[in-house]
């Protein structure tokens, strides 16, 4: 009896204290900032560049400044802005919409705003949305991978803009991935899509900012078909302060907003890059989505994971190791199964080679149970080959299962990206 007492005793103190570091706010319980995003930055210059206009603003959930207020709230409270419109990427403005769940306009319950959808009937803005206002502000956390649809969105609605001659204003935010990794070939002619809507690398190592500046900069907005002219708009971006190329997320102090339901966190956002392309495959392995690790697992009922974790640790992947990993999904096609796998974790992250792993996978995968190779138990290659911003990959790498046979191929374009993309650093 005593000894219960003393537990339930100890659980109340550990209750309580984690409680008050919710209760004292986002900077308790991440450390000070060390980054002041832009709408922080736009805010404490007083809205200068917004002033006699009628503002739009594109955001979601993730659109916040370090004391998780809303940039909707900023910008509808501040009496030197006219906030007349709001506009929803995927997810919606409030991010009530699932993956990949169309939506039609409505008007914000909060703040009785239009809420014009631009992942529904219409992913570039009509003239309709856009003509109460003169600038449209930006203010989405982004994850640093080309598959993101929010940077895809941002460019559409540039281009939209410039057509109708109205500013874009977009307030940046770190790249969680950091300013330092580039990985992956540029999109080729005939696979610009959505989820490639850039000649760039997969993963671009710039912030959003920094992102859109190039995309007007390099007359990337051509349309998805890739043959008209570059659509250039007024664009101003409101920088951060306090942020460098080295920083991850986690070295900001800054909160984290899921930017989507399936990046609950930092790592996740991380992980996207090392496991989106393999997430495309159905059918191949459970990364983690309808888990507590999403992207940050692969694993199936039929894997040893013994086996499966010493086929990776003999590869020798720079600044990667993996661990073992049991779990039973709590939805999709595997949930309730017990499954099996492994787990990645970065010993050095600036060493790591980020979208290599999920290929590495594929390789081990092959090699151990060659009835269970990716593109021949998988659907969804179309996607796949959209993801990759080509078929080359999967036919080049489908014939052997060998990284090296695509390593140059993926990696190209790294080094000419990188001496384009310093023009336009920020930081």
């Amino acid at each position: 009896m005593k000894f219960k007492s003393i537990n339930t005793a100890l659980c109340l103190v550990a209750a309580l204290f984690l409680l008050s570091l919710f209760s004292a706010g986002a900077q308790s319980a991440y450390g000070q900032p060390k980054v002041k995003t832009g709408i922080e930055v736009l805010r404490d210059e007083g809205f200068s560049i917004l002033k006699g206009k009628r503002v739009g603003l594109l955001t979601n959930p993730s659109g916040v400044d370090s004391q998780l207020k809303s940039t909707i709230d900023i910008l509808n409270e501040a009496p030197q802005v006219n906030l007349v419109a709001l506009y929803g990427p995927e997810h919606g403005v409030r991010g009530d919409k699932w993956a990949g769940e169309p939506a039609s306009d409505e008007t914000d319950s909060e703040t009785g705003l239009p809420v014009y959808s631009l992942y529904g009937a219409h992913r570039k803005p009509a003239a309709y949305m856009l003509k109460d206002v003169d600038v449209i502000v930006y203010d989405i956390q982004d994850v640093g991978s080309r598959s993101y649809t929010f940077i895809s969105t941002l460019g559409l609605v540039m281009e939209a803009c410039a057509e109708l001659g109205k500013e874009v204003v977009v307030l940046d935010r770190p790249n969680p991935l950091g300013g330092e990794k580039i990985e992956g070939a540029y999109v080729e002619d005939g696979y610009l899509s959505f989820v490639s809507q850039y000649k760039i690398p997969y993963v671009y190592g710039l912030t959003v900012g920094e992102l859109a500046m190039l995309i007007n900069g390099e007359g990337l907005n051509r349309g998805q078909k890739g043959n008209q002219e570059p659509a250039k708009c007024r664009l101003t971006v409101v920088p951060m302060e306090g942020w460098s190329r080295d920083m991850t997320y986690r070295d900001t102090g800054l909160p984290w907003v899921p930017s989507s339901p399936n990046i609950p966190s930092p790592e996740a956002a991380i992980a996207y890059s090392c496991a989106g392309l393999c997430g495309e495959l159905y059918n191949f392995v459970n990364i983690g989505i309808g888990y507590t690790l999403p992207f940050q697992v692969f694993a199936e009922q039929w894997i040893d994971p013994y086996d499966l974790k010493k086929e990776l640790d003999d590869m020798h992947i720079p600044g990667v190791a993996f661990k073992t990993v049991f779990f039973k999904p709590f939805s999709g096609r595997l949930a309730g199964k017990l499954i099996k796998g492994v787990q990645f974790y970065f010993t050095d992250y600036s060493a790591a080679p980020l979208t290599e792993i999920q290929f590495r996978i594929m390789e081990a995968i092959a090699k151990l149970y060659p009835d269970k190779k990716a593109f021949q138990i998988c659907s969804g290659v179309g996607l796949f080959d959209k993801v990759s911003g080509t078929n080359y990959v999967r036919n080049r790498f489908g014939a052997t299962y060998s990284y090296e046979d695509i390593r140059e191929f993926w990696e190209k374009d790294n080094d000419s990206f990188r001496e384009i993309s310093r023009n336009y650093y920020l930081y």
